[in-house]
């Protein structure tokens, strides 16, 4: 009877999509990793405000431009998403705020000057090479358009020996700026040119060097901003965060289980209400790996509120089937058709509560997802990951796994 009741419950098609799920979810997990959020793999986070609200076209050559900065750079795990109006949210790892908030906090307006006459400026350059080091000096090479190079022949002509300073910012790049070679100075349109510049140490030099070449490659900024905050999480605490987590989540299923054996008295209904919760995790993972959607606190507790409302909603339905009271009418058929019947209605009525009640709390959920995405990583918008993480996990649970579990009382507590 056991045997003929497990094969039933294993041909069932929402159970095949279970495990099917399941096996899928770890093979995207093992292939696309897990996104971790600052609070788990360590980073920076930096707030940039912008000196005036922008439009969204506006906001879009900001982010880029950081972005590219930034990649550049050679900074790594670089998220650039705006936030509002006015604010520009950056996540970094391995790197503390300090080391990159004068690369991205400035503008980068580059001007070359003769004297008080500005003979190029950073919509000129076509094209910027790779930087060269000699010892403690370094070189950008870097090509103008056809008109700047003629522009600059015109201006340049018969100044030779005078000082060419070269300008970030409307900071001075090198404070012993270079001669107008005779070269330059014939009034012949060149297009190759270089900024130069020298440092203390070798080490300082390709630094420099490295900022000088990053904001020529990316252009400038269309408004001036500055860093309004920052906050940095050492990799160590976030590893201490996820252990704290797994450890927490361990303890758990632990006193889930115990709950459930004392309630019941029924030791068979543990194991499918503790393997459903852990095949939901392992679906919204799969899932979150496959979107490439970060996993941060914010998200673990999202994830832990979907595992608790499944549980409560199992309950639900092992409740609705076990309180209906025994008919010893009629022959022994005739009853455990009755008994299936009232299975049947009772896992129906308890699913139409379970739908209902997910309902009601996704539309709770929709409006803090729409606020935390249109603000960002900021205020209100951290929460967007609890929102969206708990909407997937109530999704796959009504979808997927309650509906197994009630396939699994149906059958086996007929």
């Amino acid at each position: 009877m056991v045997s003929r009741d497990f094969s039933k419950f294993i041909k069932d098609k929402q159970v095949i999509l279970l495990f099917a799920l399941v096996l899928a979810s770890i093979l995207c997990i093992s292939v696309f990793g897990i996104s971790q959020g600052l609070d788990l793999k360590g980073g920076s986070l930096l707030q940039l405000q912008l000196d005036q609200p922008v439009d969204k076209a506006t906001m879009d050559v900001v982010t880029t431009v950081i972005d590219k900065r930034l990649n550049l750079y050679g900074v790594k795990d670089v998220k650039v998403r705006s936030s509002g109006e006015q604010l520009v949210i950056v996540e970094m790892a391995d790197v503390t705020p300090d080391e990159i908030a004068r690369l991205i906090g400035s503008p980068g307006s580059f001007e070359a000057k003769i004297g008080n006459v500005t003979v190029l400026s950073g919509s000129d350059i076509e094209s910027v090479e790779m930087f060269t080091l000699e010892d403690t000096s370094w070189h950008v090479p870097f090509h103008i358009t056809p008109s700047a190079a003629k522009k600059f022949a015109e201006l340049a002509k018969g100044k030779e020996g005078e000082d060419v300073g070269m300008f970030l910012d409307g900071k001075l790049i090198d404070e012993e700026p270079p001669k107008l070679s005779s070269e330059l100075a014939n009034g012949v349109a060149v297009s190759e040119l270089e900024v130069t510049g020298g440092e203390d140490t070798r080490e300082a030099a390709q630094t420099k060097a490295n900022e000088v070449y990053t904001v020529l490659k990316t252009g400038s900024l269309p408004v001036k901003l500055h860093v309004a905050g920052s906050s940095t999480i050492s990799p160590e605490l976030g590893q201490q965060f996820l252990n704290g987590t797994l450890i927490a989540g361990f303890l758990a299923i632990l006193v889930i289980a115990l709950i459930i054996f004392i309630r019941y008295k029924k030791a068979i209904l543990v194991g499918p209400i503790i393997l459903t919760s852990i095949s939901e995790i392992i679906i919204v993972m799969g899932i979150a790996s496959i979107i490439h959607w970060n996993i941060d606190l914010a998200a673990i507790v999202g994830l832990i509120a979907s595992i608790g409302t499944g549980v409560d909603d199992q309950i639900i339905i092992t409740d609705e089937v076990l309180s209906k009271t025994e008919d010893e009418e009629g022959t022994k058929q005739s009853r455990l058709r009755r008994r299936l019947t009232r299975t049947r209605l009772s896992v129906k009525n308890a699913l139409f509560i379970i739908f209902a009640s997910a309902g009601t709390l996704i539309a709770a959920m929709l409006p803090l997802t729409y606020v935390g995405f249109s603000r960002g990583a900021s205020g209100i918008g951290v929460l967007s990951g609890f929102a969206f993480t708990t909407i997937l996990g109530i999704l796959v649970g009504v979808l997927i796994t309650r509906p197994v579990y009630a396939k699994f009382i149906e059958i086996f507590l007929k």
